[in-house]
């Protein structure tokens, strides 16, 4: 999920009320773009206006895909293996591609809901979850094919004897709404995170079947999670917040970032580093697994908005420019490859 996003507008659709295809354009992959995953060898990035860009060469190349239906803002990315792939968006549109990311076809259009979708998951055995807006979840065991509303309701966090929910979470339950789930991801084969607003956080242990909330340490909103070997995760959100955990999310220590910028997407590199990317070009880069962070502002100081490591000190990033590779430990550079 990302929270750099374009201004909302009313849904782009034929007299018949279906969406129109995602226009072509010759700068398609320097839009507003806003996740990114892999298919495979292959590299695929999704934003503004339903634009789908691929890449085959790590990212020095992009091209857009064949034929998206929608041009809604899309918001999150994943595949099940390295031609079957899910993207999702708002006006609650969810697509599938059956061939790397060519082409997409609409599965799931509700823009009445009013509740954008704002990330998703694919799994093992075809299991899919997309979640968004108030607490929206979705779920599909098909690979994406059909999918189900579901009522997200974890169990809560522990809490201190005759302590009384949060402001913020009282207001939430009063006007029957939900929590905005900005982000799932998988740590192990059955091990789900969610990171969401006002300090929420979630785990699950079966796939998502049950939820847990975790105690919070913030207040604040968290826009990613990032697993690490064992139990050890790190959460990011609001105001350059970055925390680490031992123990999947019962205890946290807050790590210092050297920014106040909104921090919201995350990646393993191949051996072994790690980076946590943001507003204003903040990259941050850990090399002892995520126990100590140094900044890399990038020159340009574009908001960034997701991660994706394909080399040792070489980083994908997409966010309000595009996409394009960043060199790590070329601090300030900032400057497309």
């Amino acid at each position: 999920m990302a929270v750099i996003q374009a201004a909302e507008s009313p849904p782009q659709t034929t007299p018949e009320g279906t969406p129109l295809p995602a226009e072509h354009a010759r700068l398609a992959a320097h839009t507003l773009l806003l996740a990114l995953a892999a298919a495979g060898e292959r590299l695929a990035a999704v934003g503004d206006r339903g634009v789908i860009v691929l890449s085959d060469d790590r990212g020095a190349s992009w091209r857009q895909a064949a034929h998206v239906p929608s041009q809604a803002l899309l918001t999150g990315v994943c595949f099940f293996d390295a031609r079957r792939g899910v993207a999702v968006g708002h006006d609650e549109v969810i697509l599938t591609t059956g061939d790397a990311g060519e082409n997409w076809s609409l599965v799931h259009y509700a823009p009445e809901a009013q509740r954008p979708l704002l990330d998703v998951w694919c799994g093992a055995d075809g299991l899919g979850i997309a979640v968004g807006a108030y607490s929206t979840y979705l779920t599909s065991s098909d690979g994406g094919a059909s999918w189900h509303e579901s009522h997200f309701a974890p169990a809560p966090a522990p809490r201190a004897a005759g302590a009384a929910p949060s402001a913020t979470a009282a207001a939430v339950e009063e006007a029957g709404g939900g929590f905005h789930l900005n982000r799932i991801v998988g740590a192990s084969a059955g091990r789900l995170y969610i990171a969401g607003e006002a300090g929420h956080l979630y785990r699950s242990d079966d796939r998502g079947g049950h939820w847990q909330e975790l105690s919070s340490p913030y207040a604040g909103s968290f826009f990613d999670v990032l697993p690490l070997a064992g139990d050890a995760l790190l959460v990011s959100g609001l105001r350059g917040n970055l925390y680490r955990s031992e123990d999947a999310g019962a205890s946290w220590r807050r790590l210092e970032t050297g920014t106040v910028a909104l921090l919201d997407g995350a990646a393993a590199l191949p051996g072994g580093a790690l980076a946590v990317v943001g507003f204003s070009g903040v990259v941050l880069v850990s090399r002892d697994g995520g126990r100590s962070f140094s900044l890399e502002q990038q020159g340009d100081r574009s908001g960034l908005s997701a991660a994706l490591g394909v080399g040792a000190n070489a980083l994908i990033v997409a966010g309000e420019d595009g996409v394009r590779q960043v060199a790590l430990g070329a601090a300030g550079s900032g400057e497309p490859r």
